[in-house]
């Protein structure tokens, strides 16, 4: 069976001066409006270049093709993430449990207020999920919880943490999805916050106790 090409995602270069940096930030912005008021299915190279207000092969100077822009905003949104990751859960002079509880306000904040792009970008994820960029960005935020959870279950197995690595970014990443697809108010969002804090708070400590056990 012949193998469906991967198609190229990455940027063609990087910008390297003032003005060539505010062309790609201004392609960018564009595609966010675009994605968000036509969605994926609607979304197009010669849409984004209109928005920008720049010519389609200024455009392609940076971005070879669509597949390339949806992954530029997603593995943005995953470096945000992963930047939210660090910044708490590396917070030492927080109890560690405190930390955790942040996270989950902090992520659930911000997939509410970013929702219809990110609900299109899981919408044009087929475009670039197979890429091996998309697999390396993804991850990028996968040691620094296993750096967390080392801290806080230090008697644990390393088998059991990636355990609950795996369930607690899964929950919080799925679940977070599917609640911020309906408009919430800011009491909504701090109570469902709280409610998925308190599980994973109870689950970790119950992992504690077997540990100490």
């Amino acid at each position: 069976m012949t193998e469906r090409p991967t198609v190229g995602i990455s940027s063609r270069k990087q910008p390297r001066q003032a003005r060539s940096n505010e062309l790609v930030q201004a392609i960018l912005q564009a595609a966010v409006q675009v994605l968000a008021e036509e969605g994926a299915q609607r979304f197009t190279t010669a849409r984004v270049a209109e928005r920008a207000g720049v010519s389609i092969g200024s455009l392609y100077q940076y971005f070879p093709n669509k597949a390339s822009i949806l992954f530029r905003l997603q593995s943005d949104e995953w470096k945000e993430t992963t930047d939210l990751l660090v910044r708490i859960l590396d917070d030492r002079t927080q109890p560690p449990l405190q930390r955790l509880r942040d996270l989950v306000h902090a992520f659930i904040r911000s997939e509410c207020e970013e929702a219809t792009v990110r609900v299109a970008l899981d919408d044009a994820a087929p475009l670039y999920r197979d890429a091996p960029e998309a697999r390396a960005a993804k991850e990028a935020g996968d040691p620094i919880f296993e750096r967390f959870l080392l801290e806080v279950l230090p008697s644990s197995s390393a088998a059991a943490r990636q355990t609950a690595a795996d369930l607690i970014l899964t929950t919080m990443s799925t679940v977070g999805k599917e609640f911020s697809e309906t408009p919430r108010n800011q009491a909504e969002i701090e109570a469902y916050a709280d409610a998925m804090a308190d599980m994973f708070c109870t689950y970790i400590g119950g992992m504690t106790d077997k540990g100490a056990s």
